[in-house]
This record gives structure tokens, C-alpha cells and sequence, in this order.
């Protein structure tokens, strides 16, 4: 791959102002990077809840050549220009989670993992690619202090531990289990700096209980990126949640919990093995706080994404969602809103949302499943995906 500081710094310079307008923020996320080596299937996941200010995200295509890409973005930067996470047509997709315990700018850029992250979805091909984009454009121009968590088509599966002077490759087949989990720091970085500690070692937790090469993207859609559980405190079970009054509230302090009131979204990229069609990598997200919203399946092959991930001023099924985490979080300011009442979710009187939105989302991960064995066309991808947004849509519109 050439030398490409060049057209990255085209994107910077068209990207500035909104650039900018995110230094301020402060993105905590949980993020996993699974090899085919730990799943029940053999392919790759890739996974990030996406934790940040700009709460309103969407799902956007981006034509482009080499390859075109899904986009996960801001609701008010649609050109997918500045990116959080993404698939493209090779099958190479990335995410990111900050890390606060590398290196900062340093007098150089800062702030610019999103531009970076667009690049990397229109030219990288693998993780060897990405890493020959990173040593091309390492210096001040660089503008990152991040976890960047790649997989491919060809079984590459990594975190590129990354800062304006330079990076450490992690390959998550050299891991224990296979699998490199992360939330706001680097291993490369000081210990006990950074951040997300509690989150990382409540979600150690969860995939150390699932057994060796056995965990799905099932698991991590349904159980993982919803996740309410405290690593030091003891949080009702969800299994306990049906036993709640649905007369009261229960609340509970869920801000270093894996699902959060700043969760804007939650990606979970499903690879395919080496030799399959790349075509058939799915990117599934959950627009808005995770227990609120329901998995939609994406494929790059199928086109523009449906209207319901991506028209409007706010995304429809994201405006559903934030509608229901109003109920789940109705108390306002700098401390109260830490605190949600778990009988929205679930309770003995059957009022809770979250079963029946887990059952709507249950059947769309088994209809995909069933899609993607016979090798559906293009064509057929883009019904499936508009039939699934339509009826997530609809599911969330039903609850009061």
C-alpha cells in the first residue's frame, strides 16, 4: 500500500470544524475482539458498545473505491466521512474505544479516530493493511490516542494499540481463549490508568463463563451488550427481573455497568471465515441505549441501509429507543441520572419491554442464520434487512 498521509489529511482538513466539535467529549466504550477460534461458527466477531455524548447515531453506506462501507456515525455527520465503526466490502471491519492511558497529542492533531477509522474502511482490504496505513501516517498528523479492533476476511484478528508516535499489535489469537476483550485503556499503557476498569472486569466475567470456543454473536448482542451487571456490587439477576413489582420502582446505579445511559449504540460485526464470500459478513447494530432498542442485520452487498437506521434529523428506531430510555431514566441531573428502574425492563405482571423485544430480535438472528446458508443475492440481502428494520420498528412503536 502507498503512502497515504496525503489523502488523510484531505479528510482532516474536510472534517476539521466537526473534528473540533468532538474533543470535548469524553467516549468510554466496551469493545471484544473474537477470533474464529472462539466461536461456536469459526468466524470472527467483532463488538463495541458505543459510548459517547452524541447519543443519536446511524447506519449509513458510503460508496467509495476501493470498497465501499457500512458507517457507523453521528446523526448529524451523515457523509460518513467521520466513522465509529464500520464493515466494508472486503469483509475488514474496525472499531475503536479511546485509551486513556497512552500517550496524548503531544502539541500534535488530536481527536481524529473517526477519520481515520473512513480511510481505513475505503482502502484496508486486512489487518495487515490497516497496519501499513498506521506506519505510513504515524507523527503529529496522526490524531489518535486509541484501542483500534480490527478483523477480516482472511482470519485476522487484532487491537492496534495506538498514538500519535506509535502503536503495539495484540493478535487475539495469542490470547487466552482467544479472544481480546477492552474497554478505555491499553495494555501497552501505564497500569491502573485510563479508564473502564469495572466495565472490563465485569465483561472478563461474563466471557470467562461461557465455555471455550463456544461463544456466538448471539451472545453478544443479547446478553453482553445489554449487560446491567456490576462487577463489585450486587445487581438483581435478570433471571430475578420477572419476580419485580411492577407498582414501584426498583432502581439500580448503572453507570459502570456494560450498558449505559451514554451507550449511543452497540455493533456487532459477524465475519466469515477465510474462502467464504465477504459479501455475507453482517454488520448487526442496536441504535440507541441497548436494552431499549433490537438488533438490525446490515450487509455492504445490499446498499443504501433502511430508512428507519438512517433518514431524518434522528434515526426512527433510534427516537423509539431514546423514547423508551426516558422511561427507563427519568430522573434528571448530575447524579440522579446514573440511576434506572429495572421494572421498565421486566416485572411479574409482564408490563416490562425487554422480552418481548428480545423475542423479535431472537427470530431475526435465526431468519439471518437461515438467509445467509443459501447464499442469498444482493438483492435479497436488502429485502431481508428492510423487512428486519421495518418490524424492529414497529415492535418498539408498540410499547407504551
Amino acid at each position: 500500500m502507498k503512502q497515504i498521509g496525503r489523502s488523510l489529511l484531505i479528510l482532516v482538513l474536510a472534517g476539521l470544524t466537526s473534528g473540533l466539535a468532538l474533543a470535548g467529549e469524553r467516549e468510554e466504550c466496551t469493545t471484544a475482539v473474537i477470533t474464529g477460534g472462539a466461536t461456536a461458527d469459526g468466524r470472527p466477531v467483532l463488538w463495541k458498545n458505543r459510548d459517547t455524548d452524541s447519543l443519536s447515531n446511524k447506519v449509513v453506506l458510503v460508496r467509495e473505491k476501493p470498497y465501499d462501507y457500512l458507517a457507523v456515525v453521528n446523526a448529524g455527520q451523515p457523509s460518513g466521512r467521520i466513522v465509529w465503526g464500520g464493515l466494508n466490502a472486503a469483509g475488514f471491519a474496525i472499531i475503536n474505544s479511546v485509551a486513556y492511558n497512552l500517550p496524548g497529542a503531544a502539541g500534535g492533531s488530536a481527536d481524529l479516530e473517526g477519520h481515520v477509522m473512513a480511510d481505513a474502511l475505503r482502502r484496508c482490504a486486512t489487518a495487515d493493511d490497516f497496519e501499513e496505513y498506521l506506519r505510513a501516517n504515524l507523527g503529529g498528523g496522526l490524531g489518535c490516542q486509541t484501542n483500534f479492533c480490527v478483523i477480516d476476511a482472511q482470519g485476522g484478528a487484532a487491537i492496534f494499540e495506538t498514538h500519535n508516535q506509535g502503536y503495539k499489535r495484540l493478535e487475539a489469537a495469542e490470547s487466552p481463549g482467544k479472544c481480546l476483550l477492552n474497554t478505555n485503556f491499553s495494555r501497552s499503557g501505564a497500569a491502573d490508568e485510563g479508564a473502564g476498569y469495572l466495565r472490563f472486569d465485569r465483561e472478563s466475567a461474563l466471557f470467562g463463563a461461557v465455555p471455550a470456543g463456544t461463544l456466538t454473536h448471539d451472545f453478544v448482542l443479547q446478553t453482553a451488550a445489554r449487560d446491567l451487571g456490576h462487577a463489585l456490587l450486587r445487581h438483581p439477576d435478570p433471571a430475578d427481573w420477572k419476580k419485580l413489582p411492577s407498582d414501584r420502582p426498583e432502581w439500580i446505579h448503572a453507570e459502570r455497568t456494560i450498558d449505559r445511559g451514554a451507550t449511543a449504540c452497540a455493533m456487532v460485526i459477524h465475519g466469515v471465515k477465510p474462502g467464504e464470500d465477504p459479501r455475507y459478513a453482517t454488520l448487526w447494530i442496536i441504535l440507541g441505549e441497548p436494552v431499549c432498542s433490537i438488533a438490525v442485520p446490515l450487509w455492504v452487498a445490499a446498499g443504501d441501509t433502511p430508512a428507519e437506521l438512517s433518514a431524518g434529523a434522528a434515526a426512527p428506531i433510534y427516537a423509539e429507543a431514546r423514547r423508551l430510555q426516558e422511561q427507563l431514566r427519568p430522573l434528571k441531573g448530575a447524579d440522579r441520572h446514573e440511576y434506572l428502574d429495572l421494572r421498565r425492563l421486566d416485572n411479574r405482571d409482564g408490563t416490562g419491554w425487554l422480552p418481548a423485544n428480545r423475542k423479535v430480535e431472537q427470530s431475526t438472528l435465526a431468519e439471518a442464520a437461515q438467509l445467509l446458508a443459501g447464499r442469498p443475492t444482493p438483492e435479497r440481502l436488502a429485502e431481508f434487512e428492510r423487512a428486519a428494520a421495518a418490524r424492529a420498528l414497529a415492535a418498539l412503536r408498540q410499547v407504551p
